[in-house]
């Protein structure tokens, strides 16, 4: 079991230094109510709608802003998922980083990448089964967009996830509170796993955010919720124990017919 923290976090286009700033003070804050891991919102650290310099301050996975998190998880207590811009070679992927204090972090990077602005200045990665385990759950993450496609919240079920972990940058509209407000339980129920879906509130100088980040559990409930427009902590524990039943009733992963052959 796990206490999950989640921030609903407003970014600073650009600004690294003021990013790491409030994911720090979120750290704290998190770790001080009995939260062991924290997640944030998709380019968290860059900022989502920063533009072209997105591409200038993209970093290698072992560079200043993986190791500043990784000072902060440890100064505070607590595991950190945070969302960066990852440079390797020519390529910048859209990632998402995992940091348990000085152990090794885990990388995941964005497969499915939203609209003409993410292809302009990101490299699609095949989809990949990114696991780690914390206080005994094993949990997955995937970016935003991603988990708008079945097929890779339940890859990551059948690879054993009791939890999937969305950082995301969720635009207000119509269909960003369809998704918040009907597909991420939706997700959870298919799958009989939790899910977590962070996300930006308020604007930057390219969006608006829908705010309405969601931690869903198996039974397809809600744990915790944010509402549209304030920066905000929510937290859930995090308990796979406590939905036997549901698994029981619920056998969707046992009975997939998977093609022959």
């Amino acid at each position: 079991m796990m206490k999950l923290a989640a921030l609903q976090m407003k970014s600073v286009g650009g600004d690294i230094a003021a990013n790491l700033a409030r994911i720090g003070a979120a750290a704290v804050e998190a770790s001080r109510q009995g939260a062991t891991l924290l997640v944030t919102p998709e380019l968290g650290v860059t900022g989502y709608g920063a533009g072209d310099v997105i591409r200038d301050i993209a970093e290698a996975a072992d560079g200043p802003i993986v190791q500043r998190l990784q000072q902060i998880s440890a100064e505070a207590g607590i595991a950190i998922i945070a969302g960066f811009a990852e440079r390797e070679g020519d390529a910048v992927y859209n990632s998402a980083v995992h940091v348990d204090g000085d152990a090794a972090p885990t990388v995941y990077r964005k497969s499915h990448l939203y609209g003409d602005y993410e292809r302009s200045l990101f490299t699609p990665a095949e989809p990949s089964t990114r696991l780690f385990e914390h206080q005994g759950v094993r949990c997955g993450m995937l970016i935003c967009y991603d988990v708008e496609f079945p097929e890779n919240v339940r890859r990551l079920a059948l690879a054993g996830a009791d939890a999937v972990l969305v950082p995301t940058a969720l635009p207000a509209g119509w269909s960003g509170t369809f998704i918040a407000d009907h597909m991420i339980q939706t997700r959870a129920f298919e799958n009989q796993l939790f899910v977590a879906y962070i996300n930006h509130c308020g604007s930057d100088a390219m969006f608006s955010f829908a705010g309405s980040s969601r931690i869903a559990s198996p039974d397809g409930q809600l744990l915790a919720k944010a509402n549209s427009a304030d920066e905000t902590l929510i937290f859930a524990e995090i308990d796979p124990g406590l939905f036997a039943i549901s698994r029981l009733e619920n056998t969707y992963l046992r009975d997939l017919q998977r093609p022959r052959g």
